[in-house]
C-alpha cells in the first residue's frame, strides 16, 4: 500500500492534507503514507577517511515522534531544573544541557543500550537516554532518597546500567572510558564504549595519552567532543590553536558534523560504531553544537557573548525545531499530534518536580552505603572516631 501510493505524499500540500483528514479513516490513510522521509545534509568533514558517514539519512515516523518526545523531554526537565535552582531547592553545581539534545538523542540513535557510555558533568540528558526516569533525575538533583544515586550524588553523578557518569572533573572521564573500551575488547563481547567530552576539556593532556593508548591497543572506542564552542565562558578561538577538534586525535580518523541535527548525529554514530566494532580501532567525532543555558547556573552567559547570538542559534538551528519542522514539511505528523506530546510532557516534568520536592531526604544512616556494589555490611568510622556507621551493598 504505501509503496503503490506513496507519490500521493509528494502531491498532497500540507493544507491539502487538512480536507482529506476530515474523511473517515484518514487516520489510517496519513499513517499508512507518511511513514517515512529522506534528510540531507550539508557536509561531513573528515580526517584520515576515505568515506564517511552518508550525506543522506531516512527516518521513519516511529523514529520521528520518539525522537521528538525525548528531546522535549530533555528540554523541559532542563528548564524546570533552572526553576527549581532559582528557587534554591536544588542546590551546588548543576549544568544544563538545553540546546545540545540532538547530540544525545542522535547518539543513542546509533548504538544499543548494551553499549556502555560516559560523560562529563552535564550528564541529565544522558541519563534519561541511558534508562533513567524522569522522577529519578529530578529527584536526583534535589537529594532526595528517590534518586538515581539515592540522592547522594547530586547534579554530576547520575548512573545508570552501562552508563558511568557523570563525571565532575574535568577530562578525566575519557580515560576512564578507555578502561571500559578495554573491557569490552577483552571480553570480546562485540561492544564499545562512548567517551564524551566537551571542547573546553579537550586540551587536557589526559585526553592525548588516553588517545595514543587506545590506538595501541585498538580499542573500541567513540571519542566524542560535545563543540558547544564557549567551554565555561571562553570562545574555542581564544583558548585553542587547533578548533578542528576532530583532527586532534592525528593518527585516529575523525569526523565532524552539525551536532544540532539528531539524524546527522545518528548517521555519523552508525559510521563510528561500525568502525569500532569492525577491529579497526578508536574513532573521533565532533559535534558543532551550542548550550542555552551559561556553563553552569552559576554562569548567566551573556558577558562573552550576545543575547542576540543566543537568539539567533535558537531561531536557525534549534534541534527541536529542526526535527518539527522536518517532520511537519514531510507530512509525518499534524501541529496537534505534536502538541499532545507536548503537554503530556509537561505533565509528566511537574509530576516529577512534585515528586522531587516531596520525597524524604536520605537518612544519615544511609551515608556510608554502596561503597561495594556486592558485600557484606561492615563498620565505617564516622566523622569522629566514635561515631560508627554501617555501609551496605
Amino acid at each position: 500500500f504505501t509503496k503503490k501510493y506513496s507519490f500521493i505524499s509528494l502531491c498532497l500540500k500540507p493544507e491539502m492534507w487538512q480536507k482529506v483528514a476530515k474523511f473517515k479513516g484518514a487516520e489510517y490513510f496519513r499513517k499508512a503514507l507518511y511513514t517515512r522521509c529522506v534528510a540531507d545534509f550539508d557536509k561531513v568533514d573528515l580526517h584520515r577517511l576515505e568515506e564517511g558517514p552518508p550525506l543522506t539519512a531516512t527516518l521513519t515516523r516511529e523514529e520521528g515522534l520518539k525522537y521528538y518526545r525525548t528531546m522535549q523531554t530533555i528540554r523541559r526537565m532542563e528548564l524546570k531544573a533552572d526553576q527549581l535552582y532559582k528557587q534554591k531547592i536544588i542546590r551546588g553545581f548543576c549544568h544544563l544541557y538545553d540546546g545540545q539534545e540532538a547530540c544525545a538523542v542522535g547518539i543513542e540513535g546509533g548504538i544499543t543500550l548494551s553499549d556502555h557510555l560516559i560523560t562529563a558533568y552535564r550528564a541529565h540528558g544522558y541519563t534519561l537516554t541511558r534508562g533513567g526516569t524522569v522522577r529519578e533525575i529530578m529527584a536526583e538533583l534535589t537529594g532526595r532518597r528517590g534518586g538515581i544515586a539515592k540522592g547522594k550524588g547530586g547534579s554530576m553523578h547520575m548512573y545508570t546500567k552501562n552508563f558511568y557518569g557523570g563525571n565532575g572533573i574535568v577530562g578525566a572521564q575519557v580515560p576512564l572510558g578507555a578502561g571500559v573500551a578495554l573491557a569490552c575488547k577483552y571480553l570480546g563481547n562485540d561492544q564499545l564504549c562512548v567517551s564524551l567530552y566537551g571542547d573546553g576539556a579537550a586540551n587536557q593532556g589526559q585526553i592525548f595519552e588516553t588517545y595514543n593508548m587506545s590506538s595501541l591497543w585498538k580499542l573500541p572506542i567513540i571519542f566524542i567532543c560535545e563543540n558547544n564552542q564557549y567551554a565555561m565562558g571562553t570562545s574555542v578561538e581564544r583558548s585553542a590553536a587547533s578548533t578542528e577538534y576532530y583532527k586532534r586525535g592525528d593518527y585516529i580518523p575523525g569526523i565532524r558534523v552539525d551536532g544540532m541535527d539528531v539524524l546527522c548525529v545518528r548517521e555519523a554514530t552508525k559510521f563510528a560504531a561500525a568502525h569500532c566494532r569492525s577491529g579497526k580501532g578508536p574513532i573521533l567525532m565532533e559535534l558543532q553544537t551550542y548550550r542555552y543555558h551559561g556553563h553552569s547556573m552559576s554562569d548567566p552567559g551573556v558577558s562573552y557573548r550576545t543575547r542576540e547570538e543566543i537568539q539567533e542559534v535558537r531561531s536557525k538551528s534549534d534541534p527541536i525545531s529542526m526535527l518539527k519542522d522536518r517532520m511537519l514539511s514531510n507530512n509525518m505528523a499534524s501541529i496537534e499530534e505534536l502538541k499532545e506530546i507536548d503537554i503530556a510532557v509537561r505533565k509528566e516534568i511537574e509530576d516529577a518536580a512534585q515528586f522531587a520536592t516531596t520525597d524524604p531526604e536520605p537518612p544519615l544512616d544511609d551515608l556510608c552505603s554502596h561503597i561495594f556494589a556486592n558485600d557484606q555490611p561492615f563498620e565505617v568510622r564516622g566523622a569522629t572516631p566514635w561515631t560508627k556507621l554501617t555501609s551496605t551493598s
